[in-house]
């Protein structure tokens, strides 16, 4: 995974989990809610990083 990519996953994550901690006062659903769509995001990120690197190791061992 490129470095530009884990920083969007990495800031995407911080912003809902502080959406989260902020909205925790107002309404526990909506902070639920975005605790959710943070772990989601944060598991995404993990199936994208695995999928990309299983996909580089399949092209490096193909012959040329």
């Amino acid at each position: 995974m490129g470095k530009g990519l884990s920083l969007w996953f990495a800031c995407s994550s911080i912003l809902l989990l502080t959406a989260a901690s902020i909205s925790i006062s107002t309404n526990i659903w909506l902070a639920l809610l975005l605790g959710v769509l943070c772990i989601a995001n944060i598991g995404w990120g993990f199936i994208l990083k695995a999928r990309l690197r299983r996909k580089a190791e399949t092209k490096a061992q193909q012959p040329s």
